[in-house]
């Protein structure tokens, strides 16, 4: 097999610009200005704080999600590990010099910005399974093994989250991780013995590594009536909220609950609960059907793609922002534990924006190199 078999075919950067799914981008920019809208609306009708800084990370999100998109594939490649190391001695930074807020130390604060490394780590898992399994072959893939390497860097960075406590961001980075996985063909009877290990990991979860907050949240999930105006306050304003909201929805700008301060967190967390209260069902069908159309296009182009790397960067990026997606609105409405995760494109956040941006330009750059051919040891190449 020779080396131009593996070459990307030359192209320049407006080429590279023009390949990009523009429709994917506009779609995009449509689901972040219903977020604009929100934050607008939860302060009270004005563009401060939140609305006017979320359209200025935006906007730098877009530049960081082309930029990545016109990247060549095998500098992402070539670099995966890197952007894995990079990414896991932040969050072991966090753990000295963390910056700490609303009980939880999770940030780094640069002084002009305050990052949030377990953000990072959830792209930079995708890369670099997705690095690892990129050639390896189905013989290789069923051996435990082979998977041990994969396995330690999902659990490292978990624990690392576990610990500063984000519950919420552990338990979306895993079952991506869990997800690129099964998408690299690994047995099923690995993750049975996988699901046997974290049952009998319970027990020890709760009593050494949980904190008493977290314990009430999940003992709340199951009876939220119980403690109404502590642990089980959040999750009943919302569904008051929800309820009230109808059909049509009382309007912008006129959601009692979110106005008159009874919704908590209502422009991070819960923003998809104000949405829902001033616009109703159809607002909130309008919301999951966009979302529904980025998830459709993510898997279309990752299974358009002609190499295994760019399929499962595409499939993981697109399976963790459903995910995502989906452990929010089902917290809000009380179907899972409140656990702490904002919505993508809508809730209030500098590093939530700027990761999913940098994970859709990844998306995009796999569109881009669709018809690269990525063969063993091309990321060990002096050319590529």
């Amino acid at each position: 097999m020779t080396l131009s078999q593996f070459k990307q075919p030359n192209m320049t950067l407006s080429q590279r610009l023009w390949q990009i799914n523009w429709t994917f981008v506009l779609l995009l920019t449509v689901t972040a200005s219903i977020g604009f809208s929100m934050l607008y609306s939860a302060a009270n009708g004005s563009f401060d704080p939140w609305a006017v800084q979320q359209m200025m990370r935006f906007s730098a999100g877009i530049l960081l999600m082309l930029t990545v998109a016109v990247i060549d594939i095998h500098v992402w490649l070539r670099y995966a590990y890197a952007v894995y190391a990079i990414a896991l001695g932040l969050l072991a930074l966090v753990e000295f010099f963390g910056s700490t807020g609303m009980g939880a130390q999770r940030w780094i604060d640069l002084g002009f910005i305050t990052f949030q490394p377990s953000e990072l780590m959830k792209i930079a898992i995708i890369l670099v399974v997705a690095r690892y399994f990129y050639a390896s072959r189905l013989e290789d893939v069923n051996r435990i093994s082979h998977n041990f390497l994969p396995i330690l860097m999902l659990v490292a960075p978990t624990v690392l989250i576990l610990r500063q406590p984000d519950l919420g961001t552990a338990i979306l980075l895993s079952i991506t991780g869990i997800t690129m996985f099964f998408l690299a063909g690994v047995r099923i009877w690995i993750f049975f013995a996988g699901a046997i290990a974290s049952i009998a990991a319970i027990f020890p979860l709760w009593q050494f590594v949980l904190h008493d907050y977290q314990k009430k949240r999940l003992l709340t999930f199951i009876d939220p009536e119980h403690d109404p105006l502590g642990a089980g306050y959040h999750v009943l304003q919302s569904k008051i909220a929800l309820g009230s909201g109808g059909l049509f929805g009382k309007g912008f700008l006129q959601g009692s609950q979110s106005h008159l301060s009874f919704l908590p967190e209502k422009h991070t967390d819960f923003i998809f609960t104000m949405l829902a209260e001033e616009f109703g069902l159809l607002g909130g069908l309008t919301l999951l059907s966009l979302y529904l159309l980025l998830t459709i296009y993510g898997f279309a182009i990752s299974l358009r793609c002609h190499n295994q790397f760019g399929r499962l960067i595409g499939m993981g990026v697109t399976t963790g922002f459903f995910l995502n997606v989906f452990f929010n609105i089902a917290m809000v409405m009380g179907l899972v534990p409140v656990v702490g995760m904002p919505l993508p494109m809508i809730s209030y956040g500098g590093t939530a924006m700027l990761t999913t941006m940098f994970g859709f330009g990844l998306l995009l750059c796999v569109f881009v190199h669709r018809d690269v051919r990525i063969g063993p040891g091309a990321a060990d190449r002096d050319k590529i």
